[in-house]
């Protein structure tokens, strides 16, 4: 008697039937569907906080190439992560300019204040925390970026304590610098 195969439960869709429209009504703007492949990622992204490994799966599906090749575009970019994020993710510099000013120090401190890794996300969800290797904004050395556009700096820890318990308000329309 031949073993049977064993029984898959049906794959459930993470992408809704609207974002692949909106992925679909990009490929008139690009030499090809795999043209697209940057763009469909931030509209996961946007969509999902994360672009997760079946996320991959389906954008490669839609653009009919491999999700390998979707995955050496998402692994190129810093900013696609495969677990959600926070509701706020924040960036802390750790160039030479706010590494010479105690950056690695503050990083640390923020991460042991809440209990985290550097590119982890908070239990309750409110705050994932990264280093950046540069902001781009030198002259708030050391310094952090919200992903809702804040700019904290420059910091020290009280500085870092008063921008985590901000952050953990949520995300601001207008955003204040700290």
């Amino acid at each position: 008697m031949p073993a049977e195969a064993p029984i898959q439960p049906p794959r459930i869709a993470i992408l809704t039937d609207p974002l692949k429209e909106k992925i679909r009504a990009l490929f008139p703007r690009y030499p090809s569907k795999r043209a697209a492949t940057l763009p469909a990622l931030h509209m996961v992204h946007a969509h999902l906080r994360c672009v997760p490994l079946q996320a991959m799966s389906e954008i490669a599906e839609i653009l009919e190439i491999t999700p390998a090749e979707v995955h050496d575009t998402m692994s190129f970019y810093g900013f696609f992560p495969q677990a959600p994020l926070g509701d706020v993710r924040v960036w802390m510099c750790r160039s030479i300019s706010c590494m010479l000013r105690g950056g690695d120090e503050l990083l640390e401190h923020a991460c042991e204040k809440l209990g985290i890794e550097s590119g982890q996300t908070t239990a309750d969800g409110k705050l994932t925390v990264e280093f950046a290797e540069c902001l781009g904004i030198c002259d708030y050395a050391p310094a952090a970026l919200a992903d809702d556009g804040r700019v904290f700096g420059p910091l020290d820890e009280p500085k870092v304590d008063a921008m985590l318990d901000e952050l953990k308000r949520g995300r601001r329309d207008d955003p204040p610098r700290v």
